[in-house]
């Protein structure tokens, strides 16, 4: 896991791209120079009320300006208050957080699904840019689209939303099948019944599957274990059956989490 840095940054830009849902560009330091695909930020309220920092995926990274971009649903008072912040306002900000997806086990010649529901759909923008191999990005959405135009240039985009709007009337595997795909390697974010109908579709199918889990984090830092999920070994800091998802995680292989 990469340094993390605790930084005031500086808002580039920020639009609403759907419906409660927003992409903010960050100027940084030094956070968009180390993050990976995967990671997240803390970012902090200024209301002091609000102690502990709201914790974002990554969507995407632009390197040689130091810039990470967020995208992100309103949930709760946190995130709207920042979905009122201009361009030109600071924000403090902590990271890069968590390890993100192995991009070494795509081998030359491999297949990969990309795999995003909902919120989870953003972190798959930078892994696409940055991953080798044939790419198969399956999207789910509850019905309104976004981020589409930013991934379809970097693989093959599949769609599958629950209305029927778009694509596959479904879910991401209903889409999967539809189309008959087929991958080497699944990456997947988004929200755990998804996740835990990848996993056993992984099994089943001898598909190597990393998944990136969502849950609501305190420190961030893995200090205060309030973010834990059930593995089958023993963490060697909680001495139980539990890996903390903003340490260990968010990114883990699936038959090492119980879902």
């Amino acid at each position: 896991m990469a340094e993390k840095f605790k930084e005031t940054a500086k808002i580039v830009s920020q639009e609403k791209i759907g419906t409660g849902i927003f992409s903010m560009w960050l100027q940084t330091e030094q956070i968009a120079g180390t993050a990976r695909p995967g990671q997240f930020i803390s970012v902090y309220s200024r209301d002091k009320s609000r102690m502990l920092p709201r914790p974002i995926s990554i969507c995407e990274t632009d390197r040689d300006k130091g810039r990470l971009r967020i995208v992100y649903r309103v949930a709760g008072k946190g995130t709207e208050e920042f979905s009122g912040y201009q361009a030109g306002e600071m924000l403090d900000i902590l990271g890069p957080l968590g390890n993100g997806f192995p991009l070494e086990r795509m081998a030359e010649g491999k297949k990969a699904f990309l795999i995003g529901g909902g919120i989870g759909i953003p972190p798959m923008v930078q892994l696409s840019k940055e991953l080798k191999g044939e790419k198969q990005m399956v999207l789910g959405y509850r019905d309104e689209l976004f981020l589409t135009e930013d991934l379809k240039a970097n693989g093959s985009l599949f769609i599958a939303t629950e209305d029927g709007s778009t694509g596959t009337r479904g879910n991401v595997l209903d889409c999967i099948r539809e189309h008959q795909l087929t991958a080497d390697v699944i990456y997947a974010c988004g929200p755990t019944p998804m996740l835990r109908a990848l996993k056993a579709y992984a099994e089943e199918n001898g598909i190597e599957c990393w998944i990136s889990l969502e849950e609501k984090m305190a420190c961030g830092i893995g200090a205060c274990l309030a973010c834990v999920c059930k593995s089958k070994e023993v963490d060697a800091h909680s001495k139980v059956h539990n890996k903390r998802i903003c340490k260990e995680g968010p990114v883990f292989l699936s038959t090492e989490v119980e879902l």
